[in-house]
């Protein structure tokens, strides 16, 4: 089985514990106005590989894998696009003693009976998902994706079902995601999800700027400059009460 790549990222240290391999899949449904790679949202472009041509590669970390408690991280893009290979690639990583980890947005979630099946398998073969909550409104969360949050919140409630651990993770975007109200929101609802094992604030950045103007594409955040330490301990106290509730509780 073969499947269409982006990139990779040998030795990543922020997608999930320990030192990851981290693997960029091709094909995104989301827009999102701060995505810092949009070369990854064409499903035809990118690199056809096999399960066989990544483990190869893979295997060669194993030493880095095992003395720092990581693994092998999935991202995009959007890695749900690729359940079926990526079911043939974490079987294999499981051979191994492997940790698998999925950074998603759920951005093409669907219960559909053909989607879940392969959806379940994968998901029993992964340890972790970096679950990627952009914006708690849906109007704004349209605005700021070009989708709706609907079938991604119905997704956190499905890892949830599931008893999948996840780290949600939230950009903090100045005048998008970053508005006390959605943030406590956001918290309410983060609340409901017993499987939450960690809340990361994710400042926005600028670094990926000049992917928009390479591709030609006009930067719809033009002006917007990073939110302060201010702003992002803020959010980052308002989304850990979320943490704190449910543990004690």
């Amino acid at each position: 089985m073969k499947g269409r790549i982006h990139s990779v990222e040998t030795c990543g240290t922020l997608d999930g514990p320990g030192i990851r391999y981290v693997l960029f899949m091709q094909g995104c449904l989301l827009r999102c106005q701060f995505c810092h790679n949009p070369d990854t949202w064409k499903m035809g472009d990118g690199k056809e590989v096999t399960v066989e041509e990544l483990m190869k590669d893979i295997t060669s970390y194993l030493p880095f894998f095992q003395a720092s408690g990581g693994g092998v991280t999935v991202s995009g893009g959007e890695p749900l696009l690729h359940t079926k290979f990526l079911v043939e690639l974490f079987k294999e990583l499981k051979k191994y003693d492997i940790h698998t980890t999925i950074d998603t947005s759920g951005g093409c979630f669907s219960r559909s009976p053909s989607f879940l099946t392969s959806l379940d398998e994968l998901l029993s073969l992964t340890d972790l998902v970096l679950l990627d909550l952009k914006q708690i409104d849906p109007l704004k969360h349209k605005k700021l994706t070009g989708l709706s949050n609907e079938h991604i919140l119905d997704f956190a409630n499905y890892l949830a079902e599931k008893e999948v651990p996840i780290w949600v993770r939230h950009v903090l975007v100045p005048g998008k995601s970053d508005f006390d109200e959605d943030l406590y929101n956001l918290s309410d609802f983060i609340q409901t999800l017993p499987n939450v094992e960690k809340v990361e604030v994710l400042p926005y950045h600028k670094l990926g700027v000049y992917k928009w103007e390479a591709l030609g594409y006009e930067y719809p955040l033009e002006g917007v400059e990073p939110p302060t330490a201010d702003r992002v301990r803020n959010a980052e106290a308002i989304l850990s009460r979320s943490i704190k509730a449910w543990k004690v509780g």
